[in-house]
């Protein structure tokens, strides 16, 4: 579903029922909750700009996602082994590792995605204008649907980041 001409989407990505891999779904429930008190009684307008989502895509499926909005917030667990579990990170479009395959739709990876999108003419987000908060995951293989205590405990810091960045 594209969105309507401008405004931000936020999408939670992961799979809710892989542990610490559900953490993007957690940020974009909780975002959604602090919006819609936030702007409870007020102007829908403000709350019209801000659409929040939780998916279990990438590539392509994640870039068609994004067609109409001029920002986007991308909420995911990332493994990079440099950092502790829990340590959240705010990244751009270009920090991001490449696929090994760009031969396949299926491997395709968001830059890829949204370069072939703008080439056809969809209107996405600049790249710039795309922030990726990812939370640097323990657990991302076992059927569980919370989160290990320390990706758990990073919740409420991954939420804040996600709401200052659509209010700025």
């Amino acid at each position: 579903m594209a969105g309507q001409s401008g405004g931000t989407v936020v999408i939670g990505l992961g799979n809710p029922i892989l542990s610490d891999d559900g953490i993007g779904w957690q940020v974009a429930k909780q975002v959604r909750q602090a919006l819609d008190g936030q702007w409870y009684g007020g102007s829908p307008s403000a709350h019209d700009s801000v659409h929040v989502m939780e998916a279990c895509v990438g590539g392509l499926s994640l870039a068609e996602m994004l067609i109409g909005y001029e920002d986007a917030v991308i909420v995911d667990a990332i493994m990079t082994g440099s950092a502790p579990p829990g340590t959240v990170h705010q990244l751009k479009l270009g920090d991001l590792p490449g696929t090994l395959n760009m031969a396949s739709a299926h491997d395709t990876n968001l830059a890829t995605a949204l370069r072939a999108l703008r080439r056809y003419g969809a209107q996405v987000p600049a790249d710039e204008d795309i922030d990726i908060i990812a939370v640097e995951a323990q657990d991302v293989w076992t059927f569980r649907e919370e989160c290990t205590p320390e990706v758990r405990a990073s919740l409420p810091e991954a939420v804040e980041l996600v709401l200052r960045l659509v209010r700025a």
